[in-house]
């Protein structure tokens, strides 16, 4: 299989996450966002809508959306499993995933900056408004995770809702966020990031990383 993907790109980190979980292995072919690499034709062609990851399959078959992805990794190599078994459970940790994956990232993308830059804004109004996007969006998750002890977010083992979050911290620390009014939120990334999963999927340790 072959990730189409970018270092830095929260939702690539995702999927980086999940491979490793599942103790699986994919080719990385990096696309270097800030150059515009996703907009070439070549990838166009397998993502029409130049954004990244795409997950490449040995068929030839296209994946797209860090979310997808992970739940077609998760039903094909079901152990270990990256959702809770109670469909309550599942649900709660879905949200929580989408809270991050659907509400708060893509407000704070390259793309949506770019077009806060091209209408005018000044770069400190631009990283202002991604701080902003950052810290509501973690700020819910704080709450939602208000009064558990589990070691992760949602239980005893990582799961869908940590590979969402702990990327989300680390663009949040680059918009200058005060993480620190997050400690349970912390405390969930401290355990992840204790995992050999998690530590080979962080930018620095990529190929591409510059």
């Amino acid at each position: 299989m072959k990730l189409h993907g970018y270092f830095r790109s929260a939702a690539s980190w995702r999927v980086r996450i999940a491979f490793n979980l599942k103790g699986l292995a994919a080719n990385h072919v990096p696309h270097n966002l800030r150059d515009g690499e996703q907009h070439d034709a070549a990838f166009r062609a397998l993502n029409p809508q130049g954004y990244v990851p795409a997950l490449e399959l040995e068929d030839g078959t296209i994946l797209t959306q860090s979310l997808a992805i992970i739940e077609w990794l998760d039903e094909t190599v079901p152990a270990p499993p990256l959702l809770p078994a109670d469909p309550l459970a599942r649900a709660r940790a879905r949200g929580f995933a989408q809270v991050l994956a659907a509400d708060t990232h893509p407000l704070q993308n390259l793309k949506v900056l770019n077009a806060w830059r091209s209408a005018g804004q000044s770069e400190a109004q631009v990283m202002a408004w991604a701080a902003q996007v950052n810290a509501s969006g973690l700020a819910a998750c704080e709450a939602l995770l208000a009064g558990r002890a589990d070691r992760f977010c949602f239980g005893a083992a990582p799961g869908l809702a940590d590979i969402c979050l702990v990327p989300q911290l680390g663009n949040a620390r680059r918009f200058g966020v005060d993480v620190s009014a997050f400690p349970r939120l912390l405390a969930v990334e401290a355990a992840c990031n204790a995992l050999a999963a998690f530590a080979a999927a962080v930018p620095g340790e990529q190929a591409d990383a510059v």
